[in-house]
């Protein structure tokens, strides 16, 4: 995305800029500082409740292996399990009980709402995609344990250097850029967001990526973004992963549930699945808002959304088309 060029009325949009960075700064102090000291009962008794998904890798082996999409599968935030090209592919893997900054023997971050699906009960993943280094996304604790020598990964600009040693191979993406695994291509796409993970490392990339297998299915993995143009015209797709949360007080970074059903029917795709919501107390809207609102949106003749639950297995492709 071009820099906009330097006019007077930049300066409105800087000033409109750090009041929206404020304002999200305010809203994570309030959050992170209550979930630090206080520990309610009630999300204890959710984290030890039984996890769904137990059998995820049984049902994982009876998809199909064939050349194009065969299956997804939604493990909470922005983890999804993709079956494509006969590859098990695994987007920006969370499946820590907190994630954040940690500061001595504390960590400073939101916990977990949901049960994460455990370890145990993954398939063997060929190839995971990184979209940017912020700690809800690039969670080192889940990739050590994820670390493989059979396992590829793909990540954004000036990110490799984070991820834990053990995989196979650690390829980084630009815009524009490209790479090929098993059949499978990853492009590199500029969403509208940003790849700290501190305050003073904004040099580090971050992406979307548009997978094209063999066969042409195509799936675009959007990470992070506020509303954008940058998918518009992308497809047909026939799947568009959208983050639908987090968007109050961050809108400038997120988008809203309506946005990103607009960006997918711009991206011409068939099914919308919906992550980035539900699983960490990111911003100031209810847990249930962001796929109530994007339900209520949802038209018979656009995208298709399939409100996953985590571990659900979506297969066969293309699944049942839901009634909004």
């Amino acid at each position: 995305m071009r820099k906009p060029p330097r006019t007077p009325g930049n300066s409105v949009n800087l000033w409109r800029r750090l009041a929206l960075w404020r304002a999200g700064l305010n809203s994570s102090v309030r959050r992170y500082s209550r979930d630090v000291l206080v520990r309610p009962p009630a999300l204890q008794a959710r984290l030890a409740a039984a996890v769904t998904g137990h059998d995820l890798a049984e049902r994982w082996r009876e998809l199909p292996q064939g050349p194009g999409l065969a299956g997804a599968a939604w493990l909470g935030h922005c983890t999804v399990l993709l079956r494509m090209g006969g590859l098990t592919i695994l987007t920006d893997p969370v499946l820590s009980p907190k994630i954040g900054v940690r500061v001595g023997p504390v960590m400073v971050g939101p916990r977990r709402l949901t049960p994460a699906i455990p370890l145990s009960a993954l398939p063997h993943i060929d190839l995971i995609l990184l979209s940017h280094s912020h700690f809800d996304h690039f969670d080192k604790p889940t990739l050590r344990l994820l670390a493989s020598p059979r396992t590829r990964v793909v990540t954004a600009a000036k990110t490799a250097a984070l991820v834990p040693p053990g995989f196979g191979s650690v390829h980084e993406l630009d815009w524009g850029g490209a790479a090929e695994a098993g059949g499978v291509v990853i492009e590199a796409l500029k969403p509208r967001h940003w790849g700290a993970r501190a305050a003073w490392d904004r040099h580090r990339g971050y992406n979307s990526y548009l997978l094209t297998s063999r066969d042409r299915s195509r799936v675009l993995f959007a990470g992070d973004t506020a509303h954008t143009d940058a998918f518009d015209g992308l497809g047909p797709l026939d799947l568009a992963i959208m983050g639908i949360g987090a968007y109050d007080p961050w809108e400038h970074a997120h988008a809203t549930p309506e946005q990103a059903l607009l960006m997918a029917t711009a991206a011409q795709a068939r099914y919308l699945l919906p992550v980035h919501h539900s699983t960490f107390r990111l911003s100031d809207e209810p847990a249930g808002e962001p796929m109530a609102r994007l339900l209520a949106a949802a038209r018979p003749d656009g995208p298709a959304v399939l409100p996953a639950q985590p571990g659900q297995v979506l297969s066969p492709w293309p699944p049942d088309r839901p009634q909004p």
